[in-house]
């Protein structure tokens, strides 16, 4: 959400939306004041009970774009029945992972802090017993990843056949994730008769198809990309070879003195092996990824935010929702594999117009990728100075005619500061 208005939305910012008292107060004491632009596109339709098909990365603030006119739906109706079983929610929110479930939380309590909302959280990973207690005590709204819902729903503990409004959110990621058929089996539970939102990052074939599936008369709403990062971050290369890439981030920790950081790996293995690596270099270093067990995945970013771990190593797909505020910088261990990713993973830092780096490890492999990336970002990519780059002349000339052989200065060196790409 906005402090101000950049986006057209009007002076009245969320007060033209006409939600209800007890949502604007809360808004309010959050300190917003005009939405973002999927918020402001999406909430009347969903207030107007539509279905919503919205294009919308994290970040973007697409979580409060369905919440807040999900709540005033829920005004005045915020309890359910106690101790009866099964449990008929009105509202369903479904999430790929623990992770965005308990943000999803989190923001939701935020904006109903002056109502009394009975809402559950339930997902995989940890014993039923605490989530079936919970429910017993009542939901109006229950936020949950696919796997458990249907753990419960088999166990007669919730009963879907009243649900008025589905929200998926981060659909193409479940999809992602093989969750396909449990949406499906999901949407099969519910009323024909419902609203659904269905938001998700990306547009493909498989993901249109499903959603076309999944939605009535849809009203399509979309937030364009970021093309660049923050102006206070500085985009920084290094080139180096595959099998020096380790030592190529150690040495840049060091140099810099880099005591937060979080650094992007293109697969799970790759995360492990950094991590091994790093801790044999005695730094405070955690890897997150997809095949760790949802509490190793909940501890880690819990020991990162809380700076009991330094280093956090992660791939695209389990960091996607991490929300960490004053993150210096952000190491591309791999270079992602389009434009749109990096410009997600360097959002991390640089917020709210705090200074922040992000540094881009790139060999001869990564030419095309790292092309894509300097054709988006323009001058604002720079080349590390001083760091004697163990790559070939040969290779330099593959990655871009343009680039010339940094002088051979004898051992590999890191010199602060950042200088412009020749061109």
């Amino acid at each position: 959400m906005n402090t101000t208005d950049n986006n057209g939305n009007g002076s009245n910012g969320f007060a033209s939306l006409k939600l209800g008292e007890p949502i604007q107060k809360a808004i309010a004491k959050l300190g917003y004041t005009d939405p973002t632009p999927i918020q402001s596109q999406a909430i009347p339709h969903v207030l107007e009970n539509k279905d919503v098909l919205g294009i919308a990365q994290t970040g973007t603030g697409k979580t409060a774009a369905f919440a807040l006119p999900i709540l005033q739906r829920l005004l005045g109706r915020e309890k359910a029945p106690e101790n009866t079983t099964p449990q008929k929610p009105a509202v369903l929110i479904l999430a790929p992972t623990r992770e965005l479930a308990l943000q999803i939380e989190d923001n939701i309590k935020l904006f109903s802090k002056d109502m009394k909302l009975q809402m559950a959280t339930v997902f995989g990973g940890i014993p039923k017993r605490k989530q079936i207690n919970q429910i017993k005590r009542g939901v109006a709204l229950i936020i949950a990843t696919p796997g458990r819902l249907l753990d419960l729903n088999q166990m007669r503990i919730l009963d879907l056949s009243e649900v008025q409004v589905l929200v998926l959110d981060e659909a193409d990621r479940m999809m992602d994730m093989g969750f396909t058929k449990d949406m499906t089996r999901i949407v099969r539970m519910l009323p024909k008769v419902r609203q659904t939102l269905f938001f998700s990052a990306t547009m493909s074939p498989d993901i249109l198809q499903l959603s076309q599936h999944m939605l009535h008369k849809p009203v399509r709403v979309e937030v364009s990309p970021e093309s660049t990062t923050a102006e206070k971050v500085d985009d920084v290369v290094l080139y180096t070879v595959a099998n020096k890439k380790r030592e190529t981030t150690l040495e840049l920790l060091e140099y810099e003195g880099i005591e937060d950081c979080l650094i992007f790996t293109r697969t799970k293995i790759g995360a492990d092996k950094l991590e091994r690596y790093l801790k044999g270099k005695q730094k405070s270093v955690l890897a997150l990824h997809g095949d760790k067990t949802q509490n190793a995945r909940q501890k880690a970013l819990k020991n990162f935010k809380e700076g009991k771990c330094k280093i956090l190593v992660a791939t695209d797909v389990a960091s996607r929702g991490i929300d960490i505020s004053n993150l210096s910088c952000v190491i591309n261990y791999d270079v992602p594999n389009e434009p749109e990713a990096y410009i997600h993973r360097v959002g991390r830092t640089g917020r709210a117009g705090k200074e922040g780096k992000a540094f881009t490890l790139c060999t001869v492999h990564d030419k095309d990728f790292w092309r894509k990336i300097e054709l988006l970002l323009g001058d604002k990519v720079k080349e590390y100075q001083g760091h004697s780059s163990p790559m070939s002349a040969q290779d330099r000339d593959r990655m871009d005619g343009k680039i010339k052989m940094l002088p051979n200065r004898g051992k590999p060196a890191f010199r602060r500061g950042v200088k412009r790409r020749r061109r």
